[in-house]
C-alpha cells in the first residue's frame, strides 16, 4: 500500500467500515485500531462509519457518520463542520452505479486479503465513475 500510495502520490488519509447490522455505525475495535495507525502517519486522519439506516436511493442525506482522533480517543465529529461537496451528484452515480450492477466492482482492501487477484484500488470502477462524471455525460 505505501509503495502503490508513493508511486501514485497519494496518501491514506483515513478509512471506513460498514457493519453487518444496518442500525449499528459504531466502530469495531479492529477498525479503531486501523484509524490508529492511519494517525501516526496523517494526524488529521477521519475514521467513517456507513450509516445503514441511511441507505436508500431517495434519502437526501449522506449516509455516513463522521469520527476524529481527539485526546487520544475516537470521538464523532461535529456535524456542523463536515462539508460534503456535490453530495447530491454523488448520490447520483451510486443510484446509476446500483441500477447497472457495476457497484459488484467494488473491491475493499478486505476482499483483496481474501484473494489477492482482486484490486483493492480499484482501477475499472474508478473508470466507471470517470465516465459517468464526464462532461460528455452532463456532468462536471
Amino acid at each position: 500500500v505505501d509503495v502503490w500510495c508513493s508511486q501514485t502520490q497519494q496518501r491514506i488519509v483515513g478509512c471506513y467500515q460498514a457493519n453487518a447490522c444496518v442500525s449499528d455505525c459504531s466502530p469495531t475495535p479492529c477498525v479503531l485500531k486501523v484509524a490508529d495507525k492511519i494517525t501516526e502517519q496523517f494526524d488529521s486522519a477521519v475514521l467513517l462509519m456507513l450509516d445503514g439506516g441511511k441507505m436508500s436511493p431517495d434519502d437526501r442525506v449522506p449516509p455516513i457518520v463522521m469520527y476524529e482522533r481527539k485526546d487520544s480517543r475516537w470521538t464523532l465529529k461535529d456535524k456542523r463542520t463536515i462539508m460534503l461537496r456535490q453530495w447530491e451528484e454523488t448520490r447520483a452515480i451510486a443510484n446509476q452505479m446500483l441500477e447497472s450492477g457495476d457497484h459488484t466492482l467494488l473491491v475493499d482492501f478486505d476482499s483483496h486479503l481474501d484473494d489477492i487477484t482482486k484490486d483493492w484500488t480499484n482501477q475499472k470502477l474508478n473508470t466507471k465513475i470517470a465516465e459517468l462524471t464526464s462532461p460528455v455525460n452532463g456532468n462536471i
